[in-house]
C-alpha cells in the first residue's frame, strides 16, 4: 500500500500550519530529532545531505521528539539554536511531535509505511519521493551519509 504524505499538515517552528504537499516535486528526508541522544551526531550527516543534495531537490525536515528517553526536553527555539550552533544545521526544524503511541503528524501517517508500526527510537528516517509517497524507512542506526541512504536519495532524485 502506498503511503502518501501530500495531505498531511504539520506545525512549523513558528506554530503555523504547513502542508507537506507544499514540498511536491521535492524529495524529503523526514527525521525525528533528539539533542541528547547517542545518535545526535547524525545532525552533521543530515546537514551534509542537505548541502549535497539540496540543490538537486532534497529537503531534510526535522521533527523534534521527546518520546524516547526524554532526550529532547527543550523548547523548539532551544533545539533550533543547539542545532545551528553545534552542527551548523540549516535544514527546517518543526514543532515537537510524538512518534510513538498517541502519534502526531507526520508520524500518524508515516508509521503506516512498511515496516508498519511506531518509530522505535530517535533519528529514524523516512524518504519521501517527489509525488509524496513514502519510498523507504531507515532505522536510527543507519547513518545519514551511508551508501544505503545516499543511493536511495539519488534514486528518488532521478525519478
Amino acid at each position: 500500500m502506498d503511503i502518501n504524505v501530500s495531505t498531511v499538515v504539520v506545525k512549523a517552528s513558528d506554530g503555523t500550519e504547513k502542508p507537506l504537499g507544499d514540498y511536491k516535486g521535492k524529495v524529503l528526508l523526514i527525521v525525528n530529532l533528539a539533542s541528547r541522544c547517542g545518535f545526535t551526531k547524525q545532525y552533521a550527516g543530515l546537514q551534509a545531505l542537505q548541502d549535497k543534495y539540496g540543490p538537486l531537490g532534497l529537503t531534510v525536515l526535522g521533527f523534534p521528539c521527546n518520546d524516547f528517553g526524554g532526550q529532547e526536553p527543550g523548547s523548539v527555539e532551544e533545539i533550533k539554536n543547539f542545532c545551528q550552533t553545534t552542527f551548523n544545521a540549516t535544514f527546517e526544524i518543526f514543532e515537537k511531535v510524538h512518534a510513538k503511541d498517541a502519534t502526531t503528524e507526520p508520524y500518524t501517517t508515516l508509521t503506516k509505511a512498511e515496516p508498519i508500526g511506531d518509530v522505535e527510537w530517535n533519528f529514524e528516517k523516512f524518504l519521501v519521493g517527489k509525488t509524496g509517497n513514502v519510498i523507504v524507512r531507515f532505522k536510527s542506526g543507519v547513518e545519514p551519509e551511508s551508501n544505503e541512504i545516499m543511493s536511495a536519495i539519488e534514486g528518488a532524485l532521478s525519478e
